[in-house]
This record gives structure tokens, C-alpha cells and sequence, in this order.
């Protein structure tokens, strides 16, 4: 039965409709006329004619793209210029479609939106998508569905992920921002001028602090080449200014230019620079004054140009009185943020919240820098998909023009990455959209039959980061605070019934298990935790029985699904390398030490923190060591290069006496070999310190050090360090500490 009002684009694959282009069409308006062309002719099955305005073709349907007169006839009221770069109208008269919106993207957007909302087109990634077959289509309902005027709330929206990069996947997630590669035909993107942290871009030390000391930071009465500028500098300002112009005169079209501080600490303290900061109560009093100069230069020549700088860790609190000028963009950052707690509203957001009230006050024109992603380690869980929606919707209530998602845009494998994706995009197009609608939808459109049991394993996950109150910050090490090894279990049944769900579907299956690769690694980063926790409990461990043959698998798979880093910067060969000897064949305990009806931990050189690698100390194969290898440091110098840093699996476990295995190699027959210690980091004093001599140190195989009896925690590390005596004591072999449970 037919509507009263139904549009039939088509009818058993026979086309009923045809695309008219506006006369004068921009580029991405012939690329949003195409694409469009070719997703009818998928969902329909035939040939969809595509016209220029001023030869239309008669057909039953007419889909309008871009400005044409049609649209102005129709609607003389409606003022594409109120739509600014983005905005889109997607209105129908009669049997006549319109599709449009500002330029240069506003038109792609239209298409998009209708193909999305209307015909049922979905991109997950930027290789899959479902594109619906409907060679009987229609619009029942075009009074509603074809009636939308909509102007985005924010104007930079980016979503920091490797595959949101690509086009046309980011432009069919309305994505716009500086790391988009976006071509001009798919309407491109808005790039900043040095993205961020631009001081010394803009004033490298290397060329000019010998000359110019006085324009970096003063720290503790002495100029330094490593901090920040001294921002009181007027001769800096002009250089840095001159530079500046010099950056926008080479790319007027990038709209912004980043102004602002290195990504460290270290601001001038110097008299002039305290002064301002005083008389601000803030760090960021100093900041603002100083940009706010240069941005009044830089509008002289270039009065389009927007500067931005960031509110960020010492200059995030507001100042009280300096406000910024109205061409200056201040991009606050969530970095000490806890994100599984809304900002809005979580009592451990508390300090963020008040700030960006304030900022949202004065700042003519506010970003945002947000953190959704576990910078340590992209590959462990990561519960924070709850808090999305709600930060994003807090952004824009307090004025947020602009919104950078960082997530982990180095990993092709993580926790969700392809859901956080497109489910940030979507929210950053329209804030208003219900997320658990959105993440059901990813969920079932993308894994299929899985959906189920992964959603109540999301739903799962975010309960038990919730009840334990972890603070979940974006620089996570372990999961174990919110985490335990019953949970795990419990989780991995979740993922057994979703596997099995789609056991007879190659695609959906992979999927499935590449989402499975989080939960993999909880259960590897946890093992040693998990197995001392069961046997000091004299109870069985839950995890893997075979944590070498689990491991090497997880290493497998991630590899075979393409993952080149497993943080930022760092890539995925460093992990690797530590994951294929972490669960080696346990080595036998030494002989003659007392830990026979003891709990013990064995720490093998792959735990070891080491300093100087390739100069003072390095890992080689040793036939004489438990494990076939172990850390030589060469017997010149005296740094602590090799050190043992306790894994806080070993909190609140009790004491242990630890043991060294160790031994040299050199001429000497007597006298001093090595140090050892004992360095409590909290109180930044030693514990224990020793010289070990000959005698106590072998030469032809490893003794047994008897270090003390310690309760192990993160406050205190261990460390071995040689005595500089290389005429007598070439090197210094470190097979492993042996921990045995008093």
C-alpha cells in the first residue's frame, strides 16, 4: 500500500529518479552530485541519470545538489549564507529533492545526511560500510524526513583516530579537522599553522639562544635552552612575530596559527614574567598577554587569520583580568582529567569543571583538546565510552566552537577504536544524538549477530570502572584497579558467546576478534599479578594455563591485522620484544637459597629498567644465566643503568628478601667490583647502598647477593651500577632478582 505523499525513486531496480547539479557547482558539490550518483545506483541496482541544471532531465523524482535555482524558487526565503562553511538543507517540494548546504562542504554534508538518514548507507570504517539493496525505493514520509535545516554547533571537529583520517571516510563522518586528508574536491579540511606546541618551532634554541639567552625561561636564577620563552621579552616578541608572518605568508589558506607553549614545563620565572603571573593568579595571565600581542600584529596583515594557543597544564587555570583578543582561539586541554566520570559532573573533574566555566566567559573563541584514548598502551581496556557523549554535549554548552578528540591515531588495533571513531564523529556532527542509540547501532550493523553479548560487555566493563572509583586518566599502566581476575573470566565469556555467535561468518568473525585483542592483553598484562594473587592465596589461577603459547598468539593476531605501534610515538617491534620473552619457561630457583615451601618471584632482565642502552649497559645471550640471557654493563662508568622498579602487583603482598644473581668479568682477584641499592623515590633518599667485592661477586658463574628484606612498592626500585674501574673489572653481567616471600 502506498502513501499519500510517497516519493518512489524506483521500482524493481527500474530508476525513477535523476540528479540535477547546480549550474555553477563548486568542486565538492560535483563530488557530492557523484557520490551520490554511485550510492543510488548500489542501493538501487541501475543507472541514475546525472544532469547539469540547465539541461535537467524529466523524471519522476529530481534530486537537487547544490545552490541550483530550483532550490531558490522553491524556498526564496531560505539564506544559504546563515550555513556558514558547513551547514546543510535537505527540503523537498512536490516530487523535487533538495540537497545543500554553505560552501565549500556544506553540499557533501546534505548528501551524506540524506544517504545515512533516508536511504539507510552506513560507513563503519573506511573500508566497510553497508550499502542497503533496495531496488524498490521510496520515501514514505517526506513531509519529516525531507525537511532539515542544520548548522553544525561545532566548526573543527576531529576525531584523532588512523582511519578517520582518510578520505572520503572522514568527510562522510562530517570530520574536518587539521590531521583529515581531505582533498579540495571533497570540500578539504581546516589545518593550523604548526599544530601546537610552537615556541621553539618558532624560536629553535639551536639558532638562537647563544646569541639570545634572555628570550628563554629563567629557572632558578639561570637561562635555560630546554623550558619555555620569557614571554616579558618585547625583542623575542618581534622575532617571533616576524616568524610567524613569515609561516602564514607561505600558507595564507590554512585560516590558523598556533601560538603557543612547548609541551613541557618550565616557564620563565624571571622577575618581569613572575610580576604578570602574580597579578593574574595565573600562569595563563602571562600567556594570554603575550599572544594577545602578537595576534594584534598578525591581524594588521592578516585580519582572516585566527591565533590559537593552549590552556594546558600550568596554564590552565584562567587568568583574572587580561582576556583574550577576539582572533585568538584558546584550545583548553583534559589531560589531568579522570574519564570515566563525565567532566560535568564528576566529583574527581571537579577543578576542570571550574575552569572551563571560566574560560567560557572570556574566551571570545574556545576549543577543545580532549583525551579519549589510554596513551601508555592503545591495546588495554579503556572504559570511557560513556563520558563521550556527555563531555562533548558539556564542550558545547560552554561555548566550545571546536572540538579535537585525541584518540590512538598510531594503532590500527585498540580498545573499540573503530566504534570510538565513528561514534565521536557522529556526536561531534550533532551532540544532541542519544550515544547508546549510536554504540547499539555500530554494534549490530558492524559485528552482526555478536552485538549482544559485546554490548553487555561494554556495559560490563564501564560497571566495574565505575563501582571501584579508579581515577582512569588518559596514561594508564595497568587495569588491575578496577579489573580483577574474576572479571576477566566473566569477560571472556562474553567474547566465547559473541565468537560463537558469528563462528560461521569469516568477516564478522575477525572482527569480533580483533575487538577481542583488549581483553587479551588485560589478561597478559595481569598474569603475573593474577598468578601471585592465587598462589599466595594458595587457590588456582583463572587465567591462560599457557601464558607463552596465549601471548605469542596475541602477538600473531595483532600482527596479522596490521598493527604497527602500541602507543604514541612508539612502535609495536619494542612491545613485541619484551611480550615473546615475558612468559619463558620458568628458570629453576637457585639451589642453595631458601625458598623451598615459599611463594617466590623470579624477575627476569626483560624487567629491568635500562639506562644508556648500546653505552653502558645492553641485553646478550649468556649460556651462563637461568635464562640463556642477561644485561652486561661495561665497567666504565659509574651509573646506575641497570634498575628494578617493582611491578605494584607486588603492593600490599608483604616483604620479601630479595637476592641478586650477578657476576664479572675482568682481572680483578680482589677488592671492590660493583654497587648495589636500594632507592626509596618518595622520600628521594637511598635505603641501601653496598660495594660488593670479589669473593662475594663470581667470575665464572652467577652468585647470590643477599640484598635485605623489603616490603616492595612503587616508592622504591633496586639498582646495580659498576665503579668505573675498567682496568680491573671489564663488565658486569645482571642475570636476575630472586624474590622469596618472607
Amino acid at each position: 500500500m502506498g502513501y499519500a505523499h510517497e516519493l518512489v525513486m524506483s521500482r524493481g531496480g527500474q530508476t525513477r529518479c535523476c540528479i540535477v547539479l547546480a549550474q555553477d557547482a563548486i568542486a565538492p558539490e560535483n563530488t557530492a552530485a557523484k557520490e551520490l550518483q554511485d550510492h543510488l545506483e548500489q542501493v538501487i541496482g541501475g543507472t541514475v541519470p546525472l544532469q547539469s541544471e540547465d539541461t535537467p532531465w524529466d523524471s519522476d523524482v529530481r534530486l537537487f545538489v547544490g545552490p541550483t535555482q530550483a532550490l531558490k524558487q522553491a524556498f526564496p526565503d531560505l539564506n544559504l549564507d546563515l550555513l556558514g562553511h558547513d551547514g546543510i538543507v535537505i527540503k523537498h517540494r512536490g516530487k523535487d529533492i533538495f540537497l545543500a548546504g554553505g560552501r565549500p562542504r556544506g553540499t557533501l554534508y546534505a548528501v551524506y545526511t540524506f544517504l545515512e538518514d533516508v536511504v539507510g548507507c552506513r560507513w563503519w570504517t573506511s573500508t566497510e560500510s553497508t550499502i542497503p539493496s533496495r531496488p524498490d525505493l521510496s520515501i514514505p514520509d517526506p513531509l519529516t524526513s525531507l525537511d532539515k535545516v542544520y548548522v553544525p554547533k561545532l566548526q573543527y571537529r576531529e576525531a584523532f583516530y588512523k582511519d578517520a583520517f582518510s578520505s572520503p571516510f572522514a568527510v562522510r563522518c562530517r570530520c574536518n579537522g587539521h590531521f583529515a586528508q581531505i582533498p579540495p574536491e571533497f570540500g578539504g579540511h581546516l589545518p593550523i599553522l604548526g599544530w601546537c606546541h610552537t615556541f621553539f618551532p618558532l624560536l629553535p634554541p639551536e639558532q638562537y639562544f647563544e646569541r639570545h639567552s634572555e628570550w628563554y625561561s629563567e629557572v632558578d636564577g639561570k637561562r635555560i635552552d630546554n623550558g619555555q620563552l620569557c614571554l616579558t621579552n618585547d625583542e623575542m616578541r618581534a622575532e617571533l612575530t616576524r616568524r610567524a608572518l613569515e609561516w602564514i605568508r607561505e600558507n595564507p589558506q590554512a585560516g590558523f596559527i598556533s601560538i603557543s607553549q612547548n609541551d613541557w614545563y618550565g616557564r620563565c620565572l624571571c622577575k618581569n614574567c613572575l610580576e604578570v603571573e602574580t597579578r593574574e593568579e595565573s600562569p595563563a595571565g602571562l600567556l594570554i598577554q603575550f599572544v594577545n600581542q602578537v595576534a594584534e600584529e598578525i591581524e594588521k596583515e592578516f585580519p582572516d587569520i585566527w591565533v590559537e594557543t593552549l590552556a594546558y597544564q600550568y596554564t590552565r587555570k584562567p587568568p583574572k583580568y587580561v582576556k583574550p583578543r577576539e582572533n585568538v582561539v584558546i584550545r583548553l586541554c583534559s589531560i589531568e582529567c579522570s574519564f570515566v566520570q563525565p567532566l560535568g559532573i564528576g566529583p574527581q573533574n571537579l577543578s576542570f569543571k571550574q575552569d572551563i566555566e571560566a574560560w567560557s566567559q572570556i574566551a571570545p573563541n574556545l576549543y577543545i583538546w580532549d583525551y579519549v584514548a589510554n596513551f601508555r598502551n592503545f591495546l588495554m581496556p579503556h572504559p570511557n565510552l560513556r563520558v563521550l557523549a556527555p563531555n562533548i554535549r558539556f564542550f558545547v554548552d560552554h561555548k566550545a566552537l571546536g572540538i579535537f578528540e585525541q584518540g590512538d591515531a598510531w594503532c590500527e588495533v585498540g580498545d573499540w577504536i573503530h566504534l570510538r571513531a565513528w561514534l565521536i564523529a557522529h556526536l561531534l556532527w550533532d551532540p544532541t544524538l542519544d550515544d547508546r542509540v549510536l554504540i547499539r547501532e555500530f554494534l549490530q550493523g558492524y559485528y552482526g549477530p555478536a552485538a549482544t553479548a559485546l554490548e553487555r560487555y561494554i556495559d560490563r566493563t564501564h560497571d566495574l570502572a565505575e563501582k571501584s572509583n579508579v581515577y582512569l586518566k588518559c596514561f594508564m599502566r595497568h587495569t588491575h584497579e578496577w579489573l580483577g581476575q574474576e572479571d576477566l573470566v566473566e569477560l571472556s565469556g562474553l567474547f566465547q558467546e559473541a565468537e560463537r555467535a558469528v563462528a560461521q561468518d569469516p568477516v564478522l568473525r575477525q572482527r569480533v576478534r580483533k575487538a577481542r585483542t583488549a581483553l587479551d592483553f588485560a589478561w597478559i598484562a595481569n598474569w603475573k599479578r593474577f598468578s601471585l594473587e592465587a598462589r599466595l592465596r594458595n587457590e588456582p589461577f583463572l587465567g591462560p594455563k599457557d601464558p607463552n603459547a596465549f601471548c605469542q598468539e596475541f602477538i600473531d593476531t595483532v600482527k596479522s591485522f596490521g598493527l604497527t605501534h602500541h602507543r604514541e610515538g612508539r612502535p609495536f617491534s619494542e612491545l613485541e620484544s619484551d611480550l615473546r620473552t615475558m612468559f619463558v619457561p620458568p628458570s629453576p630457583p637457585p639451589a642453595h637459597l631458601p625458598w623451598q615451601g615459599k611463594v617466590t618471584v623470579d624477575v627476569q632482565d626483560q624487567e629491568f629498567d635500562l639506562f644508556g642502552k648500546g653505552t653502558w649497559v645492553e641485553t646478550k645471550d649468556d649460556p651462563l644465566a637461568s635464562d640463556q640471557r642477561a644485561v652486561r654493563l661495561t665497567g666504565d662508568h659509574t651509573q646506575w643503568a641497570v634498575q628494578y622498579h617493582p611491578d605494584d602487583y607486588l603492593r600490599g603482598t608483604g616483604t620479601w628478601r630479595v637476592y641478586l644473581l650477578c657476576r664479572y668479568e675482568g682481572k680483578a682477584l680482589q677488592g671492590d667490583v660493583c654497587q648495589v641499592g636500594v632507592y626509596n623515590e618518595h622520600e628521594n633518599k637511598p635505603v641501601m647502598a653496598r660495594t660488593l667485592i670479589t669473593g662475594e661477586v663470581g667470575r665464572e658463574e652467577y652468585a647470590a647477593i643477599d640484598m635485605g628484606v623489603y616490603e616492595l612498592s612503587d616508592d622504591i626500585y633496586l639498582w646495580v651500577a659498576p665503579l668505573n674501574l675498567p682496568d680491573r673489572v671489564e663488565s658486569i653481567w645482571v642475570d636476575r632478582f630472586f624474590l622469596i616471600r618472607e
